[in-house]
């Protein structure tokens, strides 16, 4: 949906549901039109998932218009907590009630008195924040929820596990490597003798919330959703937070140390040890990291200067700006994100490793930034890649909204040190290898013989274009304009073509060697 309408983050409700439909004992449902209730069909399809929570909708039909919806909410969300049992039902507002002027609050009141689960409202205003925002929100609205319960209760402590433990909070269902991600910093918490206390939202049991204290930090790989949640659990159970996301070889070693800090912070008094965490740091950045001696090759040498524009959600691309940056030796000419609740936050992260910063939501000005750049590659999300594609430039996708395909079915993680590698691939293929340069000049080195046998050719002045290309033309965007009609041109005089038609046009778009 995000692709068709080239919007880069979906409404609100979409992050409510992502944090609802990945964890184990969540029940969401819905208040929405008809067709608002796609989120089932597309929830399992890019990560194969095959076990997931469905979301429950309240479908809005004349019916409801007339008489009102409040009925049919309330009873909803009471079957559904009758028939799964879930630790919360969330009843998840649309633009509905805000367009009915209904209260949803109300609902989620009434519907607690006879459900048999728990009745939490993801209190987002729909109108005002994006799917992130949500997303991060509601996270920490359940959260928030049951630490007060337990609260209440007097099951909340802070007795230490007998190893170091740690949370992982704010790993969403439908970003691209997320999975991935998730194993990979499983490995390395369990590589450093941290163990993984609770996992939110990743199939965790939120219901347990007096069990988060338990651990000695709460690392946060992703700044958009999680952030708000691990701020709430270290103002109230003094949990501290870890928001450097371990990506790159810098990055993750400044994450290491900062758990091996909280962890020497806890461990001395009751376990009376020390951690070092150093010589694992150096072995894994000499021995399993590949990133850095190949960075440092010979072959990889064409990499340095050469220009790239990086445009994601905050969290990735600024840790793409980073590492392209300090450890490729890459120029990066914009930087950006599309995320603007967060964007002081992301300029601060990428300062000094960036000619210019860009912040923008629009499909439109980013691909006109992107034209007048002119890089040498591109890290985006889709919208960029289609841009890249009609530009010619070499694209990578590194941040949501993505197409099925940046879902790869192999172990491609971006976070840790195998995530190093995974990072370094693309962009080390998309670059032409530093001997191609030489041998793309030889004599007879490329079918150079069967080149010059071509008839001649047309020349500019020679090519002819009707009325109904030109109309045809016109309708192009303008960052793409030129660069389509230089490849149609291109077409036209490799096959001894003078009047350019709209045929003709279409010809060279498919043409994979125009």
């Amino acid at each position: 949906t995000k692709l068709a309408h080239r919007m880069h983050a979906g409404p609100a409700h979409v992050g409510t549901l992502r944090v609802a439909s990945y964890s184990k004992n969540v029940h969401a449902t819905m208040h929405a039109p008809l067709g608002d209730d796609y989120f089932n069909v597309m929830r399992p399809m890019p990560e194969r998932d095959r076990d997931f929570t469905p979301v429950t909708a309240s479908i809005v039909d004349r019916h409801v218009l007339a008489r009102g919806s409040q009925d049919k909410v309330v009873e909803n969300t009471t079957r559904k907590g009758k028939e799964e049992r879930p630790d919360p039902t969330v009843p998840t507002p649309t633009c509905t009630p805000s367009t009915l002027q209904e209260d949803p609050q109300n609902f989620a009141c009434r519907a607690s008195v006879t459900s048999d689960s728990d009745v939490t409202l993801a209190d987002v205003n729909h109108n005002r924040v994006d799917e992130l925002q949500a997303a991060d929100r509601t996270l920490e609205q359940i959260v928030r929820y049951y630490m007060n319960k337990a609260h209440g209760q007097g099951t909340l402590g802070r007795p230490l596990t007998s190893v170091p433990t740690a949370n992982i909070i704010g790993i969403p269902t439908l970003g691209p490597h997320n999975q991935h991600d998730c194993r990979e910093l499983k490995r390395l918490l369990r590589d450093i003798g941290t163990g993984v206390n609770q996992i939110i939202p990743e199939r965790g049991l939120v219901g347990n919330p007096q069990n988060l204290p338990r651990a000695r930090s709460n690392p946060v790989p992703h700044r958009e959703i999680g952030l708000v949640a691990a701020v709430y659990s270290d103002e109230e159970s003094g949990t501290p937070y870890i928001s450097t996301t371990p990506m790159g070889i810098l990055d993750t070693a400044n994450c290491i140390r900062q758990m091996q800090e909280r962890v020497g912070k806890w461990a001395p008094v009751p376990l009376n040890l020390s951690v070092n965490y150093e010589p694992y740091i150096d072995q894994q950045t000499r021995f399993v990291s590949q990133a850095a001696w190949s960075s440092r090759s010979i072959d990889c040498q064409n990499l340095t200067g050469k220009r790239a524009v990086i445009l994601g959600y905050a969290t990735h691309a600024a840790a793409m700006t980073k590492t392209l940056a300090r450890e490729m030796g890459i120029r990066i000419c914009r930087a950006g994100t599309y995320c603007k609740h967060d964007a002081g936050r992301s300029n601060e992260r990428v300062q000094g490793f960036r000619d210019e910063i860009t912040v923008t939501d629009d499909h439109n000005e980013a691909g006109d930034m992107i034209a007048r750049a002119e890089p040498s590659a591109i890290s985006g999300t889709q919208t960029e890649r289609h841009v890249g594609k009609r530009l010619d430039i070499p694209r990578g996708v590194i941040s949501s909204p993505v197409h099925i395909q940046n879902f790869p079915p192999g172990y491609r993680p971006y976070l840790g040190y195998e995530g190093t590698n995974q990072i370094a691939d693309p962009v080390y293929n998309s670059s032409t290898p530093g001997t191609e340069d030489h041998l793309l000049d030889l004599p007879g080195g490329h079918d150079t013989e069967a080149v010059t046998k071509l008839p001649h050719a047309p020349t500019e002045k020679d090519l002819i274009r009707n009325p109904e290309s030109q109309s045809e033309s016109s309708k192009i965007p303008k960052f793409v304009r030129g660069k389509i009609k230089g490849k149609t041109e291109k077409f036209a005089r490799r096959n001894g073509i003078t009047n350019i038609t709209v045929g003709v046009m279409h010809a060279a778009r498919d043409s994979p060697s125009a």
